[in-house]
């Protein structure tokens, strides 16, 4: 302690004539110092007040320069001395030293650097206010190719430096960015991939640019895909595999990259990964086959790659993933369930897996998840049930296999998701199906639960979908005795209240029902209509100039029905209707024009 307090003192009063070989003494005893007790030398170091001088002694003649860089690192390994190292001055100096060609030199003061930058914001923008990235970006230029074992530690300490300075900062990351720094890092990963320190560096700079969208269109210009896998193949060390997944998956979230990593062999790796774990209950093991098997259904959610690896439905991926869906891992069933969801994005492909048997998997899965089933497998199947559903030809198939029936039995399910994937299932599967519609739209349970969930307003998606359904169900069966089930039920106002909605496509789909209930069923329905206050809203509708001309047509459709009910014409009588009609006989929409025509026709002999 004695000789520190020596060399501190001595340090600030030689600083300015002392010969080279006093100072080097008293810098030797800092390092020895530091190396024993760095957090107390440091305190030291800052309250004597020779950081301000090492501002001085930093210069590229000096024979101490490497020295006194080295014991910035240092000191500014502890948090408490980042601050106090911007503020005595010591960033532009140290700045200034990155132009030398001294190895030793370059090397501690990327350290220091680095280690001033780390979670510092001080830090970072003395040194961007100094320009320090730009001359690191070009040193890892001008040193890429060079592997030897002393440019391969420069080469390090600079990613280093450049990660600490970058990290978790979106304007620092984009200025990198913009100076180039992708490929450079991509060229240095492939060169040097026997270097494991370096490797990791370069990985680790990677995971902190790959977040941002830019980085990613660079990123797909480099052979980066490539690179990875390359690297990937050759890891035996969990931590290792791991590293590399936490840059695939924000990379793979770009649809260019994704089918670059898929032709680079990616899925191959992913495939082997799964098949080592899917046994295993070792925790590093049940990790490495979640992150396969969700890098896995990223992949498929880029057309083309979905497409490369769907092959027809002959593909050897595909056909792998198939035998996700039966396994005993939940982690395996909902990515089979989600995989086959993104398969199922084209009516090729749907077509194709009803005709091959995938439909019964699904419901077999969806049955081993009934009784206090695992919410996420459910949601994933009901996904890829409601996929396969979309193709017309499909929903005959999928109605006679059970699918509903299969469905209606999550009736209960009180999780949101699930309840949004079942409403939306069962409207795929009753689009233009008839038989079908009237017989969902007479089961009870079913219209009371969608009413129910009507009224779900914290779940929007739950409550339009019902709504949605409950429309459905009329427009599709045409059937007086699903109307009653559904008056009985109070579903009524949930379809005037529909008709309101802020969507074109729920606005109509709820008038075009509404119309069906007038036309088929008015007296049992009247009460209900005149109660949610059915004419105020459609006069509502007419005058608004920003309702679609679907809606204006629609509406005036469903005013003609109406006034076959005594009630309902003496409140469309009380309404000045006509005056509003008769306006729009002159819309630029012909249709919307000539039924205005008609309408006002009917009110005038009405009334």
């Amino acid at each position: 302690a004695d000789n520190l307090s020596e060399a501190l003192k001595k340090l600030k009063i030689t600083s300015t004539d002392s010969t080279a070989d006093s100072l080097e003494g008293c810098l030797d005893c800092l390092l020895q110092a530091l190396a024993e007790n760095n957090m107390e030398t440091s305190e030291k170091i800052q309250k004597s007040g020779v950081l301000q001088v090492f501002a001085t002694l930093l210069t590229p003649q000096s024979s101490c320069t490497a020295k006194v860089a080295n014991i910035i690192a240092e000191v500014a390994r502890n948090e408490f001395m980042r601050n106090p190292c911007v503020d005595a001055g010591l960033i532009p100096p140290l700045v200034q030293l990155l132009n030398c060609k001294d190895q030793e030199v370059l090397l501690q003061t990327g350290r220091a650097l680095g280690n001033i930058c780390y979670d510092s914001h001080e830090g970072r923008n003395a040194v961007d206010h100094a320009g320090g990235a730009h001359i690191v970006v070009d040193h890892l230029r001008s040193l890429c190719n060079k592997t030897d074992p002393a440019s391969e530690k420069l080469l390090t300490v600079f990613c280093g430096m450049l990660m600490n300075y970058s990290n978790e900062n979106d304007t620092l990351q984009s200025q990198l960015i913009n100076m180039g720094v992708i490929p450079t890092l991509v060229k240095l990963l492939g060169i040097h991939c026997q270097n494991a320190a370096l490797t990791e560096m370069c990985l680790v700079a990677f995971g902190n640019l790959a977040e941002l969208e830019s980085s990613k269109e660079q990123f797909a210009y480099t052979n980066i895909a490539e690179e990875l896998v390359k690297l990937f193949k050759k890891q035996i060390e969990h931590d290792k595999k791991e590293m590399i997944f936490e840059v695939l998956a924000p990379l793979a979230e770009n649809d260019v990259i994704k089918l670059q990593l898929v032709e680079a062999g990616l899925v191959e790796c992913l495939l082997e990964i799964v098949q080592k774990t899917v046994d295993s209950d070792k925790e590093d093991d049940i990790a490495e086959l979640k992150t396969a098997s969700d890098l896995m259904v990223l992949l498929l959610l880029g057309d083309e790659s979905m497409q490369k690896l769907f092959e027809g439905g002959k593909g050897s991926v595909f056909q792998r993933v198939l035998s996700w869906i039966p396994s005993n891992s939940h982690q395996l069933q909902l990515a089979g369930a989600l995989a086959i969801a993104n398969f199922a994005r084209n009516d090729g492909n749907c077509i194709h897996m009803v005709d091959n048997g995938i439909v019964q998997k699904l419901m077999d899965l969806l049955d081993r998840h009934v009784e206090d089933g695992n919410v996420t497998v459910q949601h994933a199947a009901l996904s890829a049930l409601r996929n396969l559903a979309i193709p017309v030809v499909n929903k005959a198939k999928m109605l006679s296999a059970g699918v509903a029936e299969a469905v209606l039995k999550f009736l209960r399910s009180e999780m949101p998701p699930v309840q949004f994937k079942l409403l939306g299932t069962l409207r795929m599967l009753i689009d233009a199906q008839a038989e079908a519609a009237e017989q969902l739209g007479k089961n009870v349970k079913l219209v009371e639960r969608l009413v129910e969930w009507c009224e779900a307003k914290d779940h929007a998606g739950v409550m339009g979908e019902s709504n949605r359904l409950l429309s459905a169900l009329i427009r599709h069966s045409k059937s007086k005795d699903v109307i009653r089930t559904i008056v009985q039920s109070g579903g009524i106002k949930h379809l005037v209240t529909m008709a309101t909605s802020e969507h074109v496509i729920m606005q109509n789909e709820a008038l075009v029902a509404l119309a069906l209930i007038a036309a088929l069923e008015l007296v049992t329905a009247e009460k209900d209509l005149e109660n949610a206050q059915l004419v105020q809203i459609l006069h509502r509708l007419l005058s608004d100039d920003r309702s679609a001309p679907e809606i204006k047509y629609n509406s005036m459709v469903l005013i003609c029905a109406l006034i076959g009910s005594e009630p309902l014409q003496k409140e469309v009588q009380s309404m000045a209707f006509l005056e509003v009609i008769s306006k729009l006989r002159s819309h630029e929409n012909k249709t919307v024009a000539q039924q205005a025509s008609l309408t006002e026709q009917r009110l005038a002999v009405e009334s």
